[in-house]
């Protein structure tokens, strides 16, 4: 199987050729899903150390340009408006309405977010999940709700979660883990957690 996905992977990521076979069998992971979207999928531009879950939905990748870091969970992107061809029939006039979505470095969009055409997104932003991104968002924020606005600062959320994660019984394992994956390390985290949350069970 293992040189299958090898030959799918080479064949949708160089030639995009295989395509649906390639999703199918080789279940990309949100980073080799990036890799394969920035060569294949259209887009303005994808920067480095892209995070794409395959269920983000992008309905103008042309104008849509990504950053450096940036992590799209299962969010919508929108570069057009949607009614246009009703309202075209509906009045019988010539309408357009699209925009580009330009997307920072260091930047989340959670889950089930939508970002609508126009708006341009800063560096080191969260957006949180099930907001309705109606305009730009400055550099730092964390905004949330529908329509979104700012309800705090990227640096002061980084700030307290450093704290807090200190204090937790499985911090010695984080330091340990330093971004390298071991099943057995991974395995003690959770059952750290489930101590932690469940301690009568």
């Amino acid at each position: 199987m293992g040189i299958i996905k090898k030959i799918l992977r080479y064949a949708a990521h160089s030639h995009g050729r295989l395509i649906r076979l390639y999703l199918r069998i080789c279940n990309p992971i949100p980073e080799e899903y990036a890799e394969f979207l920035r060569s294949q999928g259209g887009f303005y531009e994808i920067g480095e150390n892209c995070w794409i879950m395959r269920t983000a939905n992008i309905t103008d990748p042309a104008y849509v340009r990504l950053g450096n870091n940036v992590m799209l969970s299962a969010c919508s992107l929108l570069g057009h408006d949607g009614s246009i061809h009703m309202l075209q029939q509906a009045y019988g006039k010539i309408l357009d309405k699209v925009g580009k979505i330009h997307v920072g470095d260091n930047v989340f969009i959670g889950h089930q977010a939508i970002v609508l055409p126009g708006v341009t997104i800063g560096n080191n932003v969260i957006v949180g999940a099930a907001s309705v991104v109606t305009k730009d968002v400055a550099d730092g924020d964390i905004v949330a709700g529908v329509p979104a606005r700012p309800v705090g600062r990227t640096d002061d959320y980084v700030n307290r979660l450093a704290r807090e994660t200190e204090k937790l019984p499985w911090f010695d394992l984080l330091e340990k883990r330093a971004g390298s994956y071991d099943a057995a390390l991974e395995q003690e985290i959770v059952q750290r957690r489930q101590r932690l949350f469940y301690p009568h069970a």
